[in-house]
């Protein structure tokens, strides 16, 4: 095999590789040979099949397959015997076209590119120095997340007087909204109830039921608040159609034992633990997506070594992309508004790049300090997304078993969360007390924060995870009952946090 490099530039590598003929046509009458040997014929005893017939019926399709399998065998070869260490699939292109029905084997040629992973020197962990936040679960809010618990479980009560409706009531009714004239999507529902001054509610949708009566219609006029979560909504007056359909009264709301057995708890201590475990967890979670989040930053400065441009341009495209189908959704960041295209683009591809840069970084570190995924791990993992299809999850676990690229996407973020907790081991880490609002408050930059995609080494956890239990259920916990209802005043969305980062070989904010 004849090797010529074409090109070395930065991380970019191309070859031009010539594999003789003379070695194609010895690999196809070894396998011409092994196939006489088993090829029933009529007119021919088993494994007396001449070579040549073999060769004039099936020459064209098996040196077609000698001539892939010697392609991939010189490619890993060209890599192999350099040491080199390739950012994704090498790009190879045939230099003519083989005649595979040719009597003789010509040579095949053919050209090779790719990039190479960088050189990365990992920092010293030890010198890391990072504050995590910390936050116990108030009193005041465990009561009231258990008052809320209560009024989700409250009866209602018909009220069956010839009156008009008051704060308090519950009014049933149809309704459908429109601006300036116009319907929108999500601006009608049927047989919805409304707290007269209840929470969840765009301001004057329930208190313009103040007096309505069972049977009446009449148009409620609101303006959505200048920061309503659809955009296109934003700001704008809208006129709602409604029509009563019951009057009604929620009772008062218990917190007792009766409460906690119908939320599946033996005693309502029973109920405050786990609501109070439950909070706690959220705290504990927020407290890690914070330091996660300056370790990241404090490793992006690290990464000072030039990111592989194939995968900078595979995850800028997804992230590209994302932007595109917020965009047309109405969904734009505040920072967004008013750039142009091309400004766009080039902050989201500088984004890209540090997300690679992060990715390669945390892959070097947890592959040198030995970090590997279990089948345990990942078993848990998958239970879990199964989890989130009730009444499919054995239709989800099949198509992992079935899909291994879908179990390297569990795969990816556990591994990053192992080398994330090592690093925290190593590094100098100082605990800080905070309250609950303050561990809740956004860095400053926390908004445009990524989440980004990450490819580990694959050793150590097969393709296909075995299931010793496939009936396990999640952790139980009280399911928060939605009261909210109509047309809601919805929280805003949380900003996205980083979740795992795009590296060593694939490539979602850093």
């Amino acid at each position: 095999m004849q090797v010529t490099e074409t090109l070395s530039d930065g991380l970019k590598r191309a070859f031009s590789v010539v594999v003789p003929g003379a070695e194609i046509e010895g690999r196809v009458r070894a396998k011409l040979a092994e196939v006489s040997r088993t090829m029933k014929l009529p007119g021919f005893r088993p494994g007396k099949v001449p070579v040549n017939l073999v060769r004039q019926r099936f020459g064209a399709s098996i040196t077609a397959e000698v001539m892939q399998d010697s392609l991939n065998t010189a490619a890993d070869l060209v890599v192999e015997e350099r040491g080199l260490r390739p950012a994704g699939q090498p790009r190879i292109a045939l230099i003519g076209e083989p005649d595979v029905k040719a009597q003789a084997v010509s040579d095949l040629s053919f050209s090779m590119e790719m990039e190479l992973l960088p050189e990365i020197t990992p920092p010293d962990l030890a010198s890391l120095k990072l504050t995590r936040l910390r936050s116990e679960v108030a009193p005041e809010a465990i009561e009231k997340t258990l008052e809320r618990l209560a009024g989700q479980q409250r009866e209602l009560t018909v009220i069956e007087e010839d009156r008009g409706a008051e704060t308090g009531d519950v009014v049933t009714v149809d309704f459908a909204g429109s601006v300036d004239g116009v319907a929108f999507e999500g601006g009608a529902g049927q047989d919805t109830k409304v707290e007269i001054g209840g929470e969840g509610f765009i301001p004057g949708f329930s208190e313009g039921l103040v007096g309505i009566r069972t049977g009446e219609e009449r148009d409620v006029d609101v303006t959505f608040p200048a920061e309503y979560h659809a955009e296109a909504l934003a700001g704008k007056a809208a006129v709602f159609r409604m029509t009563a359909k019951a009057l009604g009264r929620y009772g008062e709301a218990a917190m007792d034992d009766v409460l906690a057995t119908k939320l599946g708890f033996e005693s309502l201590e029973k109920l405050r633990e786990t609501v109070t475990a439950q909070m706690q967890r959220e705290l504990d979670q927020m407290s890690r997506l914070r330091i996660k989040r300056e370790l990241l930053d404090v490793l992006a400065d690290q990464a000072a070594f030039p990111a592989p441009q194939n995968l900078v341009d595979a995850e800028f495209g997804a992230i590209w992309q994302r932007v595109q189908q917020d965009t047309a959704a109405g969904q734009i960041d505040d920072e967004d508004r008013g750039k142009d295209t091309e400004t766009l683009r080039a902050e989201y591809r500088a984004i890209a790049d540090r997300r690679v840069r992060l990715g390669l970084l945390l892959s070097e570190i947890g592959t040198k300090a030995g970090v590997q995924v279990n089948q345990a791990e990942l078993t848990q993992a998958l239970r879990q997304e199964a989890a989130r299809y009730p009444g499919q999850e054995m239709q989800v676990i099949e198509f992992f078993r079935k899909t291994p690229a879908a179990i390297e996407q569990l795969r990816g973020p556990l591994f990053e969360d192992k080398v994330v907790d090592y690093i925290l081991e190593m590094a100098a880490v100082e605990d800080r007390i905070v309250s609950p609002e303050e561990l809740a408050l956004p860095p400053a930059d926390m908004a445009d924060a990524p989440r980004v995609t990450f490819q580990p080494p694959p050793e150590g956890v097969e393709a296909e995870p075995e299931l010793a239990d496939e009936d396990a259920s999640p952790d139980d916990a009280p399911d928060a009952v939605q009261v909210s209802q109509g047309f809601e005043d919805e929280a805003p969305k949380p900003s996205d946090t980083p979740d795992h980062v795009p590296g060593g070989g694939a490539g979602e904010a850093a």
